[in-house]
């Protein structure tokens, strides 16, 4: 019973204390507020962290939907190119297709030309035109098929009008070109005429 009345005596002089001392009270109040924050504190982080974990998800799923949408924009872009430019060089073979023709006549011409008088002069000025028509041509990328007597036959870029025996050329040789191939980039536009030896 001794004790409990000291126990008493000892809280009213405390509180005696803190009521003739401002700061002890503001004290006793900082303490408790700490003690409550302490508490609060890890709930606190464990929520944060929690939030950010979340926002590192989503933001890794917006960076690779912004990838593969980055990677599928320059696929098309791509594609948009080529079909272009094939587009581009189709429309430029079928005029150039045209002209082959007209080449061709050219050609004919020149390897019939008169080496004297006045024709010889006209043959000079066929071939002029003629060497510019084929400049006109290589700018535009159209080069012609190496066709010559003695090449090896290929069916890619050659087309065979006859198959004969021949003494000077060995097997599936070419004996004449008959009429000069051209091709545009990687496209024929037409094969070489040509006979083969058997």
């Amino acid at each position: 019973m001794a004790k409990k009345k000291q126990e008493e005596t000892t809280q009213q002089e405390e509180m005696q204390t803190t009521q003739d001392n401002p700061a002890a009270e503001d004290a006793a109040e900082t303490q408790a507020t700490e003690a409550q924050t302490a508490q609060e504190e890890p709930q606190d982080i464990a929520a944060l962290q929690s939030e950010l974990e979340t926002t590192r998800a989503q933001m890794q799923e917006y960076l690779d939907g912004w990838q593969r949408e980055r990677a599928a924009f320059a696929n098309f872009r791509k594609r948009v190119e080529q079909q272009q430019e094939q587009t581009r060089r189709d429309i430029t073979a079928s005029i150039v297709k045209r002209y082959l023709e007209v080449l061709d006549d050219l050609e004919l011409a020149l390897k019939n030309r008169p080496t004297e008088g006045e024709g010889a002069a006209w043959a000079e000025g066929i071939e002029l035109i003629y060497r510019k028509m084929l400049a006109i041509l290589e700018a535009e990328g159209v080069k012609p098929i190496p066709a010559e007597p003695g090449m090896p036959f290929d069916p890619r870029f050659h087309e065979a009008i006859t198959h004969e025996p021949h003494d000077e050329h060995g097997s599936e040789e070419i004996i004449e070109v008959v009429r000069q191939g051209y091709m545009i980039g990687d496209q024929v536009l037409r094969p070489a005429l040509v006979r083969v030896a058997q």
